[in-house]
């Protein structure tokens, strides 16, 4: 093996440790406890080293919501039906909300529907639309699939900040994909 290639196999092992630690620390304290001077402690690495990965916070918090695009897309795409798939989103947010939040909420350069869009973003909403496509009728499937996913954003987020009680929750959620199975969504 070259030099060269040990180089870059340990410098991918830094960025992962980088990301990790990332997210650990925020799901257990908040992204408000992720600074680089922390996470240069944690990783037992200078802040100049972390900076060579990543050009400050809002590009570590990308990094950790690219993965946890890449992890809700496996398990979406795993689903079959709305009632599985939006039961499957709505747990991958309870169980990862500080990677939900930096993958929605937070500052970061990632933007969806564009050329530039990362393949697990994407991933992500194709997995939302396949689900959706026997439902859209003639309705325009990626307009259409934005709606839901929203709507099902929405929920999540109006559940976890308390704006609705949780013990209704699954009505909700049942509601929802009744009403989307009706047609009466988009």
């Amino acid at each position: 093996m070259s030099v060269q290639a040990r180089r870059e196999r340990e410098r991918a092992r830094r960025q992962q440790l980088i990301i990790t630690t990332a997210r650990d620390l925020a799901e257990a304290e908040g992204w408000d406890a992720v600074t680089t001077r922390r996470l240069a402690q944690l990783i037992e690495y200078s802040q100049p080293v972390l900076y060579s990965h990543f050009a400050g916070k809002d590009a570590i918090v990308g990094a950790v919501a690219l993965e946890g695009f890449a992890e809700l897309a496996a398990e979406l795409g795993r689903r079959r039906g709305l009632e599985p798939l939006v039961r499957a989103y709505v747990d991958f947010a309870e169980a990862n909300p500080a990677v939900y939040d930096a993958m929605f909420t937070l500052s970061t350069p990632l933007r969806f529907a564009q050329e530039e869009t990362p393949e697990p973003m994407k991933a992500g909403f194709n997995a939302i639309l396949e689900v959706l496509r026997p439902l859209a009728g003639e309705k325009d499937l990626g307009i259409f699939t934005e709606v839901v996913w929203s709507a099902l954003h929405g929920q999540v987020m109006l559940t976890r900040g308390g704006r609705t009680p949780k013990e209704s929750q699954r009505k909700r959620l049942a509601m929802f994909v009744d009403l989307v199975h009706a047609g009466a969504v988009a």
